[in-house]
């Protein structure tokens, strides 16, 4: 793959680039510790943060039924013994993350076709993973669509869509810069799918807890397309990184 190994360049961020240096640290201070054991201020600074965790309010709330339909179809799943509250957070938490997913696929679809060319098999399939896009962003209506049918509000963040967020920021970050290669932009994929698999896995076990069959039904399909994801992207990146057969086609 054209630009993905790594250069040997003019790195000087390691202790040995400095051999003169690191031989009065040693003798100032002895063999380098990891800092939270290390640091006379460690303790002072966990006691601070012990402090804050303590004190802190909650991340966040699901909101309310604004709707005749959302006040009905609550008080039913309570009564039913069912948390409804639980569904629509996470509900909102795959929200968060399908349209993050859907931002790197986009950012990734930029990388590549800023650096293959027509034709140029050492990449990615471009086909494919437009494919993948379309069906990031077709979950994210799906689950919308659901949240509205419950009588929540889709546009809403709850605890979970608030801390997925933050979580895919990184991996956002790390496929948009423009400095990363392909390769080092699909290992963020990868993390991003690894989660997707779980985020829905956790969906479809909810779903049947509640008893909401035809979602069920629709959190199961979707899952199984996430599940070709991950089979596809680990494919593309063992592929790249080790010499690996092709990656097996998408499923419509």
């Amino acid at each position: 793959m054209k630009h993905q190994v790594p250069r040997m360049g003019s790195n000087r961020t390691g202790v040995q680039m400095s051999p003169l240096d690191a031989r009065r640290m040693h003798e100032q201070h002895g063999e380098v510790a990891p800092v939270a054991l290390q640091s006379p201020g460690a303790a002072a600074s966990a006691d601070m943060r012990a402090r804050y965790i303590v004190d802190a309010a909650p991340l966040g709330s699901v909101p309310p039924p604004g709707s005749v339909k959302g006040v009905l179809n609550t008080g039913v799943a309570m009564i039913s013994g069912n948390s409804p509250q639980l569904l629509l957070d996470k509900l909102g938490e795959r929200l968060a993350s399908e349209r993050t997913a859907t931002r790197i696929c986009d950012a990734l679809i930029t990388k590549v076709r800023a650096t293959q060319g027509d034709g140029d098999e050492a990449l990615l399939p471009l086909d494919m993973l437009l494919t993948m896009r379309e069906q990031e962003a077709g979950h994210f209506a799906l689950v919308a669509r659901c949240i509205e049918d419950l009588g929540g509000d889709s546009t809403a963040q709850t605890p979970g869509a608030d801390l997925a967020g933050v979580e895919a920021t990184g991996l956002l970050q790390a496929v948009s810069d423009p400095r990363t290669t392909v390769v080092q932009s699909l290992h963020a994929l990868l993390i991003s799918e690894l989660a997707d698999n779980n985020g829905w896995e956790m969906l479809v076990a909810l779903a049947a807890a509640h008893r909401h069959t035809a979602m069920l039904r629709e959190f199961e399909r979707a899952l199984d397309r996430e599940r070709a994801h991950l089979q596809t992207v680990r494919a593309w990146f063992e592929r790249h990184t080790l010499g690996a057969p092709r990656a097996p086609e998408l499923p419509q």
